[in-house]
C-alpha cells in the first residue's frame, strides 16, 4: 500500500522555482531538478538544432525550439526538452510563453544525472500525450533510439548507431538526414 503523496506540484508553483541554471520539471505533480548540461551535451544540441533548423528554412515544415522552452501538457506535467519541433499543421500550440500541448518531436539527450528520467519516466509521460516521435540520444554509447507513436503506443522503430555509419531522418520531416557520425563528432 503507498501511501498519498503530501504534495503535488502544478504550474503555479512551476512559474515560482528559481532561475536558477538548473533544469526545473514537474512530471505527474513530482519536481524534478537536474543541473545544467555539460559540453558534450551542448555541442550535440547544438548540431541537431543546426542541421533541423537548416533543413526547416526552406521547407516550412514546421517550427524547432531548444530549451529552455516550457510545455505544458497539463496543469501537473511541465517539461522542457532539449529540442521540440511543432509541425506547422499544429503551429495553433504554439504561444508567447510556452508550447500548450504535446509537440510533434521531443528530442532529449541524456546525461548521467537524466538518464533514468528521460528512458523510462518522460518516455511514458510522452507516449501518454501523443507525442509522435521521441528521440532520445546517448552521447556516452553515441547512438540515437526513435520512439514513434502507433496505436498500441511507442513502438522503437530504430536504434542508430555512430559506430555503423547510419544516419538519422523521420517522416515527420520528410528529406531530412543527419549522419550520427557528424552529430557525435
Amino acid at each position: 500500500m503507498s501511501l498519498p503523496r503530501s504534495v503535488r506540484f502544478n504550474y503555479d508553483d512551476f512559474l515560482l522555482f528559481p532561475d536558477d541554471g538548473k533544469r526545473h520539471e514537474i512530471i505527474d505533480g513530482d519536481h524534478f531538478m537536474t543541473p545544467s548540461p555539460n559540453t558534450k551535451h551542448q555541442r550535440i544540441a547544438v548540431k541537431l538544432t543546426t542541421m533541423i533548423e537548416t533543413f526547416l528554412k526552406p521547407s516550412r515544415a514546421g517550427t524547432l525550439f531548444a530549451a529552455p522552452y516550457d510545455v505544458i501538457l497539463s496543469d501537473e506535467d511541465i517539461v522542457e526538452p532539449d529540442l521540440l519541433f511543432v509541425s506547422a499543421a499544429r503551429a495553433a500550440i504554439i504561444t508567447e510563453k510556452n508550447i500548450q500541448g504535446p509537440p510533434d518531436l521531443v528530442v532529449e539527450i541524456l546525461s548521467d544525472s537524466t538518464r533514468k528520467t528521460d528512458e523510462v519516466v518522460k518516455r511514458k509521460l510522452y507516449e501518454r500525450y501523443g507525442v509522435r516521435e521521441y528521440w532520445i540520444v546517448d552521447p556516452e554509447l553515441e547512438t540515437v533510439k526513435i520512439h514513434r507513436l502507433t496505436d498500441q503506443g511507442y513502438v522503437r522503430a530504430a536504434e542508430l548507431a555512430r559506430e555503423a555509419n547510419e544516419t538519422l531522418s523521420t517522416p515527420l520531416l520528410p528529406g531530412f538526414q543527419a549522419s550520427l557520425t557528424e552529430i557525435f563528432a
